[in-house]
């Protein structure tokens, strides 16, 4: 072979050789990938599942007093009358004040407003406070 043909030879070989190189994968990089890829599917599968909880624990109502039940779920048009009845009020007389707080403002209802039918409409982590 002449030092032409050699140099081809020695370029060629060298290509291929890296061509084999760069396609190769050690076993520890293998593992490696493998492992990011596994933890990568586990916490996506968390995020969904976290994300999901926290759908299902949508803030609700918040009833305190002498009640079964001071957790009510929140339902769009939810009112006062209804919050009151799902808690299932247990006082042996009728609660004579009701206090509304939501986001750290309170009002201050007359009790009756439950007894004359006015739709007081609640909103998704409103406190109520049977007296």
């Amino acid at each position: 072979m002449n030092r032409r043909g050699k140099c081809f030879f020695v370029l060629a070989l060298s290509i291929s050789a890296a061509a084999l190189l760069a396609g190769c994968t050690t076993k520890s990089t293998a593992q490696a990938k493998a492992q990011q890829a596994y933890l990568a599917g586990q916490n996506a599968a968390l995020r969904q599942q976290l994300e999901q909880q926290q759908a299902s624990q949508a803030p609700g109502v918040t009833v305190v007093g002498s009640v079964q039940n001071s957790q009510v779920p929140w339902v769009a048009g939810l009112t006062l009358a209804q919050a009151v009845a799902t808690a299932n009020y247990l006082g042996a007389q009728a609660p004579k004040e009701i206090i509304i707080k939501r986001q750290g403002e309170s009002a201050t209802l007359d009790a009756d407003v439950l007894l004359n039918g006015v739709a007081v409409p609640l909103e998704p982590g409103d406190v109520v406070e049977l007296r």
